[in-house]
Formats: structure tokens, C-alpha cells, sequence
């Protein structure tokens, strides 16, 4: 499963970045008398009700889709993973004020401060990868934040600290290594969720704007006819199930990694 999982992550990735060197369609070209026509030789995925290429936009739309994705996941991992890392290894107020600040932002649910955040800005990719990314890293935070208690209580680690090792280099030297697999376990699911985050903001209008787009905002315009049109919401919508169901099955993978590490230490 994770072989297979793979094979379609990679896949779709070169499909969305490498797509338009191969089918050189203008995602963005109108034309009056191909409106709403459904899929077939001249147009694999169809066209929407302004007549534009349905496969030439998701090629597009996954461009901004997975940047957004990756690029959310990776900021709020990194930030997890290092608040999380901090506040196990240094504990007292360092620990408090990291409670302090997870608490007040799981206090809203995370969905809603993501419209509230993006309701009070013109979104564009790189205000949302930063949007998604400061709703997205308590997850992480939490778990790596326990790890780092539970490696701090190891004989080695007291042993650094009564030689007054640099605490810096023993968070990078020792630290690090034994939390890595955490951040990779949380980076995958990472990218899925903001995928998911961006594409529901798009579907709801308050995601990517045109003329950019999105996965999401191109199911966003099919909501309109899908009685009508199936494949304009569909094909986009298949996308995002595929990367989302890859990932997890890869999370999944990692994490049964792990945990047969750690019951083998």
C-alpha cells in the first residue's frame, strides 16, 4: 500500500507541474461554443460554463494546490516541532507559556479562526500558506513536546546536562534525530489537511481568487451546475482524494515505523 501510495503522490505531482509541457490547453480561454460539454476525446475532463478546459485547469489548479499544501505543512511543522522540542526540554516557564499559548489557540475551532484570519485579508497563495501554518502547528507542538519530557528523563541526556554540554547542541545533536520521525509523520498529514483547508476556503469563496486557481475553487464553480455537470466538481475533487488518501496511508506507514522502533529500543 505505501508503494502504491507513493507511485500515485508522484505521480500527481509531476502531472501538476510537468502537465502543461505535454497538453498545452489555456486553462484560461473561453470559448462560447464549448460550454459545459462533458468529457471526451477533444476534452478528457469536459468543460465548464464558460467553456474553459476542465483537464487544463486541474493541471493549473494543482500547482497552487499542493504549493499551498506543502508549503503550510512544512512552516507549521517546523514551528511545532521546534515550540514543541523547547518547552519539553527546558520545562518550567519556557512550558507554561507554550500550555498557555496552545490552549488560547485550540480555544477557537480551527476551521473558524481560518475564515476569521482570511476574512480580513485578500487571500493569494502565500497569504494562506501563512494562514494555514498558524492554525496547523499545535498538533505537532503537543506531540513532540511529550517525546521531549520522555527523552529528557533518559540517563544520557542528565548526563550532557551535568557536563554543561550547550543546550542548543543537544537539542540539534540529540534531540533532533529521535523526534524526526514525528515531524515527518506530522508533515504528511500536514499537507493533506491544508489542502483540504485551502480547498474548503475556495469552495466556500474565500480562498484563491481568480485568475488564479485552486482545486478548490474550480469545484467551487461546479457547485452551480453539478446536477448538470458532473465532471466540473468531479475531476478536481478526485484530485484531492487521491493526494489525501496517499498521504494518510504514507502517515500511517511512517508511524507503524516508528512504533516498531521504539518497542524494538
Amino acid at each position: 500500500m505505501p508503494k502504491v501510495s507513493i507511485f500515485l503522490l508522484v505521480f500527481i505531482i509531476l502531472f501538476s507541474f510537468l502537465g502543461s509541457f505535454f497538453y498545452t490547453v489555456d486553462p484560461t480561454l473561453l470559448s462560447k461554443t464549448d460550454i459545459l460539454l462533458p468529457p471526451s476525446m477533444n476534452h478528457l475532463f469536459g468543460t465548464d460554463r464558460l467553456g474553459r478546459d476542465i483537464l487544463a485547469r486541474v493541471i493549473e489548479g494543482g500547482q497552487v494546490s499542493l504549493l499551498i499544501g506543502i508549503g503550510s505543512a512544512l512552516i507549521s511543522s517546523f514551528v511545532g516541532f521546534i515550540l514543541g522540542a523547547m518547552a519539553g526540554y527546558f520545562k518550567g516557564i519556557v512550558d507554561k507559556t507554550f500550555v498557555v499559548m496552545v490552549d488560547l489557540f485550540l480555544t477557537f475551532p480551527t476551521f473558524f479562526l481560518l475564515l476569521a484570519l482570511v476574512s480580513y485579508v485578500n487571500a493569494s497563495i502565500w497569504v494562506l500558506i501563512v494562514i494555514i501554518s498558524v492554525t496547523g502547528w499545535m498538533t505537532t507542538a503537543r506531540l513532540v513536546r511529550s517525546e521531549s519530557f520522555a527523552i529528557s528523563t533518559k540517563p544520557f541526556i542528565k548526563i550532557l546536562n551535568i557536563a554543561k554540554v550547550k543546550k542548543s547542541k543537544i537539542l540539534l545533536k540529540y534531540y533532533a534525530p529521535l523526534l524526526a520521525p514525528i515531524f515527518f509523520v506530522s508533515f504528511t498529514f500536514g499537507v493533506g489537511g491544508a489542502i483540504l483547508a485551502e480547498s474548503g476556503l475556495s469552495f466556500l469563496g474565500l480562498g484563491i481568487v481568480p485568475p488564479q486557481m485552486s482545486w478548490g475553487s474550480i469545484m467551487s464553480e461546479g457547485k452551480e451546475v453539478i446536477e448538470i455537470a458532473w465532471w466540473v466538481s468531479f475531476f478536481p475533487g478526485l484530485m484531492i482524494f487521491l493526494v489525501t488518501f496517499s498521504l494518510i496511508n504514507i502517515s500511517n506507514y511512517l508511524q507503524k515505523l516508528t512504533n516498531k522502533k521504539n518497542l524494538q529500543h
